[in-house]
């Protein structure tokens, strides 16, 4: 393309010179005529030919450079102008194209939402986006293979999780949970899983054997006068279970029972020494700092995240990759999503349009700099050479114009002279 236009523009001036050679050969030759005849209009021709093409070759020479080299005031335009031309191309730029309201009514427009749900409803574009993405996954973890960037992201998290508030992250964890009594569902989930491990053959098997070891253990006297200890084990067992079965039902269906009230405080309680209590902060903050410095834990850790990384250099090197299947099948997902949900659509695009409004501004203020600091930071003669590639070849036919309309301006004079003469 470069090239394209270095020949054009090479081309058309050639033309352009050729035309005023032309015309200054054509006035020689008429006026070796001493204007007889028809050489007389000839003569006028060429004569305005020639000033026209002068003309109009200074005056596009002077937009670029200095004519023949000499410095004549309000030549070399765009040279001299460069930083102004920068400032004015970005803020014409800025107020034109990326004011918020043509951002917006652009982006309407383009109507993201189903754009995104079109390109994402064909399984090539998917398994596309799917490559891709697996891509950045593997360049990403080589470069957290490096010794370097691992030391250093280690580094980073152990400072972070270390200066990190664990009981008062707990505190407001856990009264977030107790807001709206949920901590009641947890209580309840639990006396739930209870009660059917209670109702389990398995656990009863197990409570008859833990009754009947215990007596064996605690009363051995005793034990030897029980007739059919075993049964006598499990009788005890299921009365037992029957008799804490009835409680938890108790429980569940009271919403105000004591347990709950008890649950309640202890929660309340616990809360409060995480926010205020030094003693209980200073044990969970010692806890933190022993899983912290464990060797053997932070070794495990090391090796699990070892084996992810090389589980998913291997997956992202077969043909078939499992992860980039996922990421295939959840695009098109999305796509198929957006596709039936008008509403999703409509949402995204409603997003997208308020971020455009909340950014707009700082983008084209950045984007404004950007531009205009480019075309500072370009050195002269490259700055001209852009230019004159760009309107150079379109500026020659102005020279080529200005011969030929010049000719004829210089017959209409010559006719006029000859009129009024």
């Amino acid at each position: 393309m470069l090239d394209e236009r270095r020949t054009a523009l090479k081309k058309n001036k050639m033309i352009a010179v050729a035309l005023m050679a032309g015309a200054a050969v054509l006035f020689i030759v008429a006026r070796l005529q001493r204007g007889s005849g028809g050489w007389e209009w000839v003569a006028a021709f060429a004569e305005a030919a020639m000033v026209g093409a002068l003309a109009d070759w200074f005056a596009v020479v002077a937009l670029f450079r200095h004519p023949l080299g000499l410095p004549i005031p309000h030549t070399a335009i765009i040279a001299d102008k460069r930083e102004t031309i920068a400032d004015n191309l970005a803020r014409f730029i800025q107020e034109k194209f990326l004011t918020t309201e043509v951002l917006v009514e652009k982006m309407k427009e383009f109507d993201p939402a189903r754009q995104l749900c079109r390109y994402l409803t064909s399984r090539e574009n998917a398994e596309g986006l799917a490559r891709g993405v697996a891509r950045i996954l593997s360049e990403s973890i080589g470069f957290l293979e490096d010794e370097r960037v691992s030391r250093i992201v280690m580094a980073a998290m152990h400072d972070r999780i270390g200066k990190f508030d664990l009981a008062g992250s707990a505190a407001g964890l856990l009264e977030s949970l107790r807001k709206d009594d949920r901590h009641q569902a947890v209580l309840d989930e639990i006396l739930r899983r209870l009660g059917a491990w209670l109702g389990t053959p398995e656990s009863q098997e197990k409570i008859a054997i833990a009754l009947d070891n215990w007596v064996d253990t605690e009363y051995p006297l005793l034990s030897k006068f029980i007739p059919n200890r075993p049964q006598f084990s499990r009788s005890a067992g299921e009365k037992i279970i029957d008799k804490v079965s009835g409680f938890l039902n108790l429980v569940n269906a009271d919403p105000d029972h004591e347990l709950r009230q008890e649950f309640d405080r202890a929660v309340g309680d616990f809360i409060a020494k995480l926010k205020h209590d030094s003693g209980t902060r200073e044990k969970v903050a010692e806890l933190k700092r022993e899983v912290l410095d464990n060797e053997q834990l932070s070794h495990y850790a090391k090796n699990l995240v070892a084996d992810l990384k090389q589980w998913m250099a291997d997956d992202l090197d077969r043909p078939l990759s499992s992860i980039r299947a996922k990421i295939a099948d959840a695009a098109v997902g999305l796509g198929n999503t957006l596709a039936e949900n008008a509403d999703l659509a409509d949402s995204v695009n409603e997003h997208l349009e308020r971020v455009v409004r909340n950014y707009a501004d700082s983008l084209r203020a950045g984007f404004s700099r950007h531009i205009a600091g480019t075309v500072k930071e370009w050195k002269e003669e490259e700055f001209i050479e852009e230019i004159e590639l760009s309107i150079g070849s379109d500026l020659q036919f102005i020279r080529m114009n200005g011969t030929l309309v010049g000719g004829m301006i210089g017959i209409l004079l010559h006719a006029v002279s000859l009129l009024i003469g």
